[in-house]
């Protein structure tokens, strides 16, 4: 009898959804924070999948893994306020060039693909209790 890989491809896709709320949170944590110094401004961070083959025997059948954390190479936006007292010599603060609306959106795609793959899991465990069940 063969093991039952979606449990495998499902773990893989709610990790990489987690990890992918993460950096949003991130993002969306930082969006506000300014600085005097445009070197030292948060950059905004996304994650980049991978499929993930989990059997040669079986190509198409995998998961997905991150294989690394990007950040974006976006200019800081720069803004005047000689009042703050993060601005630099000419009176401009820099901050992280983050749009609050594509991360929310951002942040819903990832929630929803974390609950498919809860279902996903849910009815896989039903269906294959259901098959334990069939000679009885």
């Amino acid at each position: 009898m063969s093991t039952l890989k979606i449990f495998d491809i499902a773990g893989s896709a709610m990790a990489a959804q987690s990890v992918r709320l993460n950096t949003v949170a991130s993002n969306l944590a930082n969006a506000g924070n300014v600085t005097g110094d445009p070197n030292t401004v948060y950059k905004p961070v996304e994650p980049v999948f991978q499929t993930q083959m989990l059997d040669a025997s079986q190509p198409g059948i995998g998961g997905v893994r991150v294989t690394r954390i990007e950040q974006s190479d976006a200019e800081p936006l720069k803004r005047y306020e000689p009042g703050n007292p993060l601005a630099d010599a000419q009176g401009y603060v820099y901050a992280p060039d983050i749009d609050p609306i594509a991360q929310m959106v951002n942040m819903i795609s990832a929630a929803r693909a974390y609950q498919a793959d809860i279902e996903m899991l849910n009815t896989s465990k039903e269906l294959a209790l259901a098959t334990l069940n069939v000679g009885r």
